[in-house]
Formats: C-alpha cells, structure tokens, sequence
C-alpha cells in the first residue's frame, strides 16, 4: 500500500469511531504500530486534528473534513480506466464531459497522484471498439427525457422491422452496447443492439415509468429467464 493510500486510509478509519488505539488502527491496516505511531505524528504536524497519545488512543476531532477530491492511487487508477473506456466505446458527447471532468480532477489533486492519473498503464483500446457510439449519444438523451425512440432495426437474421420504444437503460458487454426497452410493437421488453439501430430518432411523445414497466422489472425478468 502507498503511505498516501495508508494516510488516507488512516484518517478514514478515525473518522468511523470514536477512538481507537494504535493497535487497532495498525490491525486494520495490516502494517505496525511503530508505522502508526509515524504517520499520526506526520498528520498531526500537517495539521490533521487528531487528539491522544499511544498506549491510551487516539480520536479526530469532530467536524474535520478531508480535503475535497482527496482519492487513493487505486481510486485514481480506476476512474482513469474508466475516462479511457469512455473515450473509446462512448459517444463523442460523453467522451467530452468525461475528459473536461478529468481535466478538473488532475488541476486540483496533488502532484504525486496526479502523476497516478496520467502514468496509470491501464488502457481501453479502440480497434475492436463498435460502429454503435453515433446512436448512443440519442438513445442516453432519450433515456434521460424519458421520450419514446424510433428506429429502423435490423436483426441478426437479417429481418427489418420499424420500432417504437420506450428507453429504460443502457448496457456496455466489453464490445457492444445493448438498450433495455419495453417494445410498443411487441408491447413487451426487448433488448435492442444500438449498432443494428437505423434512423433513430426521439419521438414527441414521453412516458413514464411504473412498477410493471421499469428498469428494474426489466432486470428482474432478464434474471428469471436467464
């Protein structure tokens, strides 16, 4: 573990309790007391409030915040996979926010760990990525003004049939999309491949969601069939 994963971690684990020892802290964070003993006094000296002594406990002072955006090395890692995964299989309106957010996030994190955000050797790459981003950036704007879609779908045996539906999520396999609808033609869920999507468009005409159709009912069925 990094000592400024264990830092955080440390502060982490004196915000959950009232008190702890160094024993307990030290138990919980696999390492030694002696190690604890070196790091409170580190955080104490930075400024971090924390009250005790060794051998009695020690407790952080109520109302004590970390810094905002404070994250871990494996915190940073992850959500710099996920900004590439976007890059590569999102569409082009998502892959936007996601860098401006990561622009905001690298600007504000200290020197250390934004080294983590750009040095992270985990990466999406794009040559086997699908031809199905075009249609996402309209079927997201659908799902999120819950207003019926219509498509031109092409399905696996080649048959072509116009569709309405009503968009209730979106869901990424590790090479391609698929929405969750309940199908007007059908008047039952299906499952839609965005990259067999044609002409889709967003109808004037909204709906809302009920305990039959929904997204979780969705998902339920799916788990019963499945």
């Amino acid at each position: 573990m990094r000592r400024a994963d264990r830092l955080f971690r440390l502060v982490q684990v004196l915000r959950s309790r009232r008190s702890a020892t160094g024993q307990q802290i030290a138990d919980e964070l696999r390492v030694s007391t002696r190690t604890i003993y070196r790091d409170i006094a580190d955080l104490q000296y930075s400024g971090v409030p924390i009250r005790g002594e060794a051998g009695v406990g020690y407790r952080l002072e109520r109302g004590y915040e970390l810094p905002p955006l404070t994250f871990t090395s494996e915190e940073l890692e992850g959500l710099a996979l996920g900004a590439r995964m976007v890059r590569t299989w999102g569409d082009a309106e998502l892959a936007n926010s996601v860098a401006s957010a990561m622009t905001k996030i690298e600007a504000v994190i200290p020197e250390a760990l934004r080294q983590v955000l750009l040095d992270t050797p985990l990466f999406a790459p794009d040559w086997a990525s699908g031809d199905a981003a075009r249609e996402v950036t309209v079927i997201r704007r659908a799902i999120s003004q819950k207003r019926v879609l219509d498509f031109h779908y092409v399905r696996a045996d080649g048959e072509h049939t116009q569709r309405s539906a009503r968009p209730l999520g979106l869901y990424f396999w590790g090479k391609r999309w698929t929405l969750a609808a309940w199908c007007e033609l059908r008047n039952d869920f299906r499952n839609f491949r965005p990259d067999r999507m044609r002409e889709v468009s967003l109808l004037d005409r909204n709906f809302e969601t009920d305990a039959e159709i929904s997204l979780a009912e969705f998902a339920r069925r799916m788990e019963e069939s499945g």
